[in-house]
């Protein structure tokens, strides 16, 4: 009982005011479970109760009478020291949503967020629903969707070939309608222009914001295309927003970030990946401050999770719009990513991220150093005050060395525009997402090689050509040799 209150804790001195408890104990058979300790103080005192059997038998007389559908938790008497404490056990419930019946399953339906309990509004009572029952939002068809409103060329392909109509309806992006196929939201997510036509949370809004006040947004993004595409896109917005400095080894330099790329990469994707595009109106959101990074999706964690759980395991609220994700080569293994964000960040010296649901919104906080104006981010370092992916400085300005791997891609495209499998199959590797995000990506960020498709970053008909910089570098190392 040490523990501190929170998701899946609760603490009452007594059953003085019942609603509270019965709210909890709603909250936690809608969420993840939980235990009540009656007889415990807020602060953790134990207080006991004065009479347990009678205790014990008013909770559950009051369980059974004001909640409904029926719900039948654990309920215990545990001796602490020379005091016992009333335990309610409440599990997941498989019949959720519960709700106080005086009040009706519109009004009297709760979610636990953190130590708090939510009263529950009426899309989440219809999440609540679904979950129970093994429906999933990105699974249902919208009757106002076609074929016409899926873009193909976007989806990664299967078994080396283009996606058809079969595929679709294996992958989950589309079902069978009677005589027709017709897109799920899972497809429509995944590869319509314009998806948001259809979910009005379907779409990502980014903002660079400076000092305390949160009306201080100096620049800003939008991004309304297919959701594959909004990794790329706001990883772009990152890195604008961010400095680029060199590091100067024995042999060449290397690019370094102010901002962590690869955990933020991930983050980015869990939210997309996660979020519940069934909530009205509200868009993944990334918001850049001085001091961190911001990435919030519509939706609290699915029922079962915790917050603490999320870096052991994984819940896929989207596990069709997971899997094309990782067909695209944007998420790794499934359970894996949140974990890696933690050790990445880690391994970089900075500090642990926060996570938290906040109203209908899980909000993932990554610490940065300061990105003040006035703040400098390192003794040594020369930073720019944009990051140099699109290399407005003069082709003749001064370019480091390239590797053997690198002057290997800038040949393959010197003449003509490259596909991903061409430059793997240039480089001999199988492996091509490690490979693509290792040998390809650097020279993307590095303004050395660019998308024949900047606005589809996914789409099967992408080309990879050399920029001018990149032929100014590769010059350079040519006459180098």
């Amino acid at each position: 009982m040490r523990a501190p209150e929170g998701k899946t804790l609760e603490f009452k001195r007594d059953l003085s005011s019942p609603t509270k408890p019965l709210r909890t104990i709603v909250a936690f058979a809608n969420s993840a479970g939980g235990r009540l300790a009656i007889g415990i103080d807020d602060d953790g005192t134990v207080v006991g109760v004065a009479d347990p059997l009678a205790e014990e038998e008013r909770i559950a007389s009051l369980i059974a009478d004001s909640i409904m559908p029926w719900l039948m938790p654990g309920i215990d008497l545990v001796p602490l020291g020379e005091k016992t404490v009333l335990v309610v056990d409440v599990p997941l419930s498989t019949g959720r949503p519960h709700y106080l019946a005086s009040r009706g399953l519109a009004d009297g339906t709760y979610v636990r967020l953190g130590s708090t309990n939510r009263k529950a509004d009426a899309s989440l009572v219809a999440e609540i629903e679904r979950s129970a029952r093994g429906i999933r939002f990105e699974d249902l068809a919208d009757s106002r969707a076609t074929l016409a409103d899926i873009d193909l060329s976007v989806l990664p392909l299967v078994d080396g070939r283009r996606v058809g109509e079969a595929d679709l309806i294996a992958l989950g992006l589309a079902v069978r309608h009677g005589e027709d196929i017709v897109p799920t939201n899972a497809g429509l997510l995944a590869a319509c222009p314009r998806p948001d036509r259809f979910m009005t949370s379907a779409w990502v809004q980014c903002g660079r914001i400076r000092g305390a006040n949160r009306t201080d947004i100096v620049d800003r993004m939008e991004y309304h295309g297919p959701m594959l595409g909004a990794v790329d896109a706001v990883m772009d917005f990152l890195r604008k927003n961010a400095f680029l400095s060199a590091r100067f080894g024995d042999v060449r330099r290397q690019d370094v970030w102010s901002i962590p790329i690869e955990p933020l990469r991930e983050v980015v994707v869990n939210a997309l990946v996660h979020a519940n595009y069934a909530e009205p109106g509200t868009p993944v959101r990334i918001a850049f401050y001085d001091d961190r990074i911001e990435v919030e999706g519509p939706g609290l964690l699915v029922p079962g999770m915790t917050i603490p759980g999320m870096r052991n395991a994984s819940r896929l609220r989207n596990p069709s719009l997971a899997r094309v994700f990782r067909a695209a080569g944007l998420m790794e293994n499934f359970g894996t990513g949140v974990r890696r964000v933690y050790e990445q960040l880690a391994a970089d010296g900075l500090p642990e991220p926060k996570v938290e649901e906040v109203i209908d919104r899980l909000r993932f906080t990554v610490y940065v150093p300061s990105h003040a104006p006035d703040a400098g981010l390192g003794a040594d370092e020369k930073h720019q005050d944009r990051a140099l992916r699109h290399q407005d400085e003069a082709p003749s300005q001064s370019v480091a060395s390239l590797s053997s791997t690198e002057a290997v891609v800038l040949r393959q495209v010197r003449v003509d525009p490259a596909s991903r499998a061409e430059l793997m199959a240039a480089l001999g590797i199988t492996n091509q997402t490690r490979a693509f995000r290792r040998h390809i990506e650097p020279l993307l960020e590095s303004g050395l090689l660019e998308r024949t498709l900047p606005d589809k970053p996914t789409s099967r008909d992408q080309r990879y050509r050399i920029t001018e910089l990149g032929l100014v570098a590769l010059a350079g190392q040519e006459d180098a040799e």
